[in-house]
C-alpha cells in the first residue's frame, strides 16, 4: 500500500517530503488507498470497524436462532462454538478499530494540531489492522476454534487450524493499538495549539491519553500469551502444559493483566465522547472539568490493579481474591465522578433532544445498568455462584454498549456533517434509537435473567425442563431489534452522503476549534492559520466567553 516508501528511500539517503507539503486529490478514492491525512485514516478506520460490526453481529444472530429452542437445528457444536468465539473477538476488535477512528479523526482537530504527530506511522498502522481483521475473518474458515475469544489452554493447544489465524490476528491487531497508542500520547502532549494547558484541553482527548497509556503498556500481554500458545502449538513448548513443568493458570494472569483493562480502552473513549458532548446539547458547562479529566486517569491506573476478579474460580491463590475484590469496587470512584458530572451538567440545561443527544442519553443509562451489574461480579461471593452464566453475557453487553457503541454513534452523527458537508437525517436516526435502545435493554435483561436461573456462557443448549425456551425467544427477537436498528444507520449514512441536508455552518453551535474555525468539510491540514486558546472549552451560556481565536498568518508563512 506505499507504508513503507518514504521510510525505504529516506534509509537511502533520499529526500523525502515533509506530510505537511503533501496534497492528495480529494474525492473517494482517498479512503481506499494510503493516506497521510489523519481524518482519512480515521473515516478508514471508522467503515473497517462497522464491517467488523456487521460481520461479528451475524454470527451472533445465527447462534441466537439456534438457542431459541433446545436440541441442534442449525449448526453443529463445533461450528457454534466457532461463532461464540468469532462474535465475541470479531467485535472486540471492531471495538478497538472504532476508538482508533475516532481518536484519529477528532483529536488533532480538538487540540488545535495540523495533523498526528507521526502521520507515516498512523497510516501504518491502520493498515496493519486490514490484514489482521482479514486473518481474523478466515478463521472460520480454517477450521475454527472451540475455545470462545479467550483462547484458554490446554484447549487452545487442541483447536484446529483457525486457533492459530485468531492468534496471529490478534497479534497484528494488538501491534497497530500499540504504534497507535504511541501516535495519539506523543500528539496529545505535544502539539497541542498555543495556551491550550492540560486543564483547557478537551476530556475526549483527556479520555484518548488515558486509552493509549493501557494500550501502550498492556497490549504486550495479550501478544505474549497468545504469541507462548502459539509456540506450543508449532514447536512443543510447555509454557502452560502441566505434564511438561508449565502452569495453565498463568495464561489467564497474562491475558486478564491485558483484557481487563481492555475493557477500559473500550469504554474511555466512550466516557470521553460522553463528557464532549453532553455540554454542546445542554448549553451549560461541564460540572467538574478538572475532576472528570483525572478521573480517566484514574480508572486507568486502577485497571491494571484488578485482573484477578476474572479468575476466582481458577483455583489461583485464596488470599488474593479479597485485595482484588477491593481493587475491583474501587474502580467506581473514579466511574461515579462521571456519572455525577453528567447529571449535574444536565440539571436546569436547557437540553436539545437532537440525534447525538438522545444517544448520549442512551449511554448514560445502559452503561449505569452496566455499571449497576458489575459489583455481584467483583465480590468473591457472589461472582462464585454468577461465575461464566449468561448474567456475565449481560453485564458485558451493557458495559460495551453504553460505554462504546452508543457513544459511537453520537459521535458519528454528531461529526458527520464534518466529514461530508452533510447532516445525517434525523428522522431516519430517531427511528435508529428508538429500535435500538428498548431492544437492547430487552435483551441485555434478558441475559441477565436467564444467567441468574442457571444457564450459562458459551452453551449451545440445554435442558427443556429450565424452561429457558422463552426467554432466549425474546433476546432473539431483541436482537434482531438491535440488527434492524444498525441497518437503518447504516443506511442513513451511505444514503446521506449523497443525499442529506448540505451543511457549512457550525450546525451545532459547538465553541470546539473544528467548528468555530474550520470550514465544512475540514480541509486537508487542517488549521491553514495557527489558532490559540483563550478560554475555558466547556462555557456554555457564559455571556462573552470565549475558546479559541485564530491568530495573524506570518510573514513567510
Amino acid at each position: 500500500m506505499g507504508a513503507f516508501r518514504d521510510w525505504f528511500a529516506w534509509a537511502k539517503g533520499e529526500e523525502t517530503p515533509d506530510p505537511e507539503e503533501i496534497q492528495e486529490e480529494p474525492g473517494v478514492k482517498r479512503y481506499f488507498g494510503f493516506s497521510l491525512d489523519h481524518k482519512v485514516i480515521g473515516v478508514q478506520y471508522a467503515f473497517l470497524s462497522l464491517f467488523l460490526l456487521v460481520v461479528g453481529g451475524s454470527f451472533a444472530l445465527i447462534f441466537r436462532v439456534e438457542l431459541v429452542q433446545t436440541g441442534m437445528q442449525w449448526v453443529s457444536l463445533n461450528f457454534f462454538n466457532t461463532l461464540i468465539g468469532m462474535h465475541g473477538m470479531t467485535l472486540i476488535v471492531s471495538i478497538l478499530m472504532g476508538i482508533s477512528a475516532m481518536s484519529n479523526y477528532a483529536v488533532p482537530l480538538l487540540i488545535g494540531a495540523r495533523d498526528m504527530a507521526f502521520p507515516r506511522l498512523n497510516a501504518f498502522s491502520f493498515w496493519l489492522a486490514v490484514p489482521a481483521s482479514l486473518v481474523l475473518v478466515s478463521a472460520i474458515f480454517t477450521g475454527g476454534f472451540d475455545t470462545g475469544w479467550t483462547g484458554y489452554p490446554p484447549l487452545s493447544l487442541r483447536a484446529p487450524m483457525g486457533m492459530q489465524m485468531f492468534f496471529v490476528a490478534v497479534f497484528f491487531a494488538g501491534w497497530s493499538s500499540i504504534l497507535g497508542a504511541l501516535n495519539l500520547i506523543v500528539t496529545i502532549l505535544r502539539m497541542r495549539a498555543p495556551g491550550m494547558n492540560m486543564f483547557r484541553m478537551p476530556i475526549f482527548a483527556w479520555a484518548t491519553l488515558a486509552t493509549s497509556i493501557i494500550a501502550l503498556t498492556a497490549t504486550q500481554l495479550i501478544g505474549t500469551s497468545f504469541q507462548m500458545v502459539s509456540f506450543e502449538r508449532l514447536f512443543g513448548m510447555g509454557f502452560f502444559d502441566a505434564t511438561k513443568g508449565g502452569n495453565p493458570i498463568l495464561f489467564q494472569h497474562l491475558f486478564w493483566f491485558y483484557s481487563h483493562p481492555a475493557v477500559y480502552i473500550f469504554v474511555l473513549p466512550g466516557l470521553g465522547i460522553i463528557s464532549e458532548l453532553l455540554p454542546v446539547f445542554v448549553r451549560k458547562p461541564l460540572f467538574g472539568y478538572k475532576w472528570v479529566a483525572m478521573s480517566s486517569l484514574g480508572i486507568a491506573l486502577v485497571g491494571f490493579l484488578v485482573w484477578a476478579h476474572h479468575m476466582f474460580t481458577s483455583g489461583m491463590e485464596e488470599y488474593l481474591r479479597v485485595p482484588f475484590m477491593y481493587s475491583t469496587l474501587l474502580v467506581a470512584v473514579p466511574t461515579g465522578i462521571k456519572f455525577f458530572s453528567w447529571v449535574a451538567t444536565m440539571w436546569m440545561g436547557r437540553i436539545r433532544f437532537q440525534v447525538p443527544m438522545l444517544f448520549l442519553i442512551g449511554a448514560i443509562i445502559v452503561f449505569l445498568i452496566g455499571g449497576l451489574s458489575g459489583p455481584p461480579l467483583g465480590t468473591v461471593s457472589t461472582n462464585l455462584h454468577m461465575h461464566d452464566s449468561y448474567f456475565v453475557v449481560g453485564h458485558f453487553h451493557a458495559t460495551m454498549f453504553g460505554g462504546f457503541i452508543f457513544p459511537l454513534f453520537a459521535a458519528v452523527y454528531y461529526w458527520y456533517p464534518k466529514v461530508t458537508g452533510r447532516k445525517m437525517n434525523d428522522l431516519l436516526g430517531k427511528i435508529h434509537f428508538y429500535l435500538l435502545t428498548p431492544g437492547f435493554l430487552i435483551m441485555s435483561f434478558g441475559q441477565m435473567q436467564v444467567g441468574l436461573l442457571g444457564m450459562r456462557r458459551r452453551i449451545a443448549d440445554y435442558d427443556p425442563a429450565q424452561g429457558f425456551e422463552t426467554a432466549h425467544l425474546i433476546i432473539t427477537i431483541a436482537g434482531f431489534m438491535v440488527a434492524l436498528s444498525v441497518l437503518i444507520f447504516l443506511i442513513n449514512m451511505f444514503v446521506s452522503a449523497k443525499r442529506g441536508e448540505v451543511v457549512t455552518e457550525n450546525v451545532w453551535q459547538s465553541r470546539s476549534p473544528e467548528w468555530t474555525v474550520l470550514p465544512t468539510p475540514a480541509p486537508m491540514h487542517n488549521y491553514p492559520q495557527p489558532i490559540r486558546v483563550v478560554g475555558d472549552p466547556y462555557d456554555y451560556g457564559l455571556k462573552g466567553a470565549r475558546y479559541v481565536e485564530v491568530l495573524p498568518q506570518q510573514a513567510g508563512d
